[in-house]
């Protein structure tokens, strides 16, 4: 049996598909495989099913969330479409907590301002930032990393936690000091944040995205900072990767991260060995250890 890896991976992938038997294709063209490892760059939908044909039977995505893959169509030809769960919700959680404080700390303004020669010296006012210790920050998407992010913001900064599981997204953005999003991306969360619901949020709110970019308008976001609606903006993940929004680019407030939340060693390796092991295991008649329901 073949298995096809979109993109290189980190090991172990490639030593778990090989040590069960598998012939190991990296990049290059899909068809024929029987088990595929996709990374999220890499799109799933019919016209990739036809050109890798019929006797294919997993897609294993190297990824939580799964809209780059046409599960639907997936698991109307009987392919197993599975994920990496749990094992990257610390990495992500942790990042969240770096871009809340290089946003509030004004960390990435403050390089910028020494390394163009523009510092001259201590100043009493020349950057105000924020303290998070008892300011409200409101989790949209109380899943595993909103729930890990909300863990630590809590215990390590002494932050108030609300949630737009029990509370109205609207009241949310009102309440909040600081605004982070972490729900998947469907039709129903696209653009979930744009010119209004920023409309809602205090002057003096920062806005959090490591969802996905499309959960934010990017172009009502960078009229948002430009004019002082939001205080900042830290983001993980963009609209259109790897093209940025050049109003995000121009703006000091906004502290920009290229798609990093997964990015340890320790993590990228387990996401790895999960993908790998979900491939070996529905080939093997074993069924998927994290299948994606649909």
């Amino acid at each position: 049996m073949r298995a096809w890896v979109s993109h290189p991976t980190p090991e172990p992938a490639v030593a778990v598909l090989e040590a069960a038997g598998l012939d190991v294709r990296v990049g290059g063209d899909a068809a024929g495989a029987d088990g595929v490892l996709a990374h999220l760059i890499e799109t799933i939908d019919e016209a990739f099913l036809d050109r890798v044909g019929p006797q294919l039977k997993v897609v294993a995505n190297f990824a939580v969330g799964t809209n780059n893959i046409d599960v639907a169509a997936c698991q109307a030809r009987g392919v197993v479409v599975t994920n990496t769960p749990d094992v990257l919700t610390t990495a992500v959680a942790e990042h969240a907590l770096a871009l809340m404080l290089g946003a509030a700390k004004h960390i990435a303004e403050g390089d910028r301002m020494i390394r163009a020669g523009r510092w001259r010296g201590w100043s009493e006012n020349q950057i105000q930032a924020v303290e998070l210790r008892g300011k409200t920050l409101g989790i949209v998407g109380m899943g595993r990393t909103g729930q890990e992010f909300a863990r630590m913001a809590e215990t390590a900064l002494g932050m108030r936690i609300i949630s737009s599981r029990p509370l109205p997204l609207d009241e949310l953005l009102a309440e909040a000091d600081v605004v982070s999003l972490h729900v998947p991306l469907r039709p129903e969360t696209t653009h979930l944040i744009g010119a209004r619901e920023l409309a809602l949020m205090k002057p003096k709110a920062i806005l959090l995205n490591i969802a996905r970019g499309p959960v934010v308008d990017e172009a009502a976001l960078a009229e948002a900072l430009a004019h002082g609606t939001i205080r900042g903006a830290a983001l993980d993940v963009f609209e259109q990767e790897p093209r940025v929004h050049q109003g995000l680019l121009t703006a000091e407030n906004a502290v920009l991260s290229p798609h990093l939340g997964s990015a340890t060693a320790e993590t990228r390796s387990a996401m790895a060995r999960l993908a790998a092991e979900n491939v070996v295991s529905v080939l093997l008649g074993r069924g998927p250890k994290t299948p994606v329901s649909g």
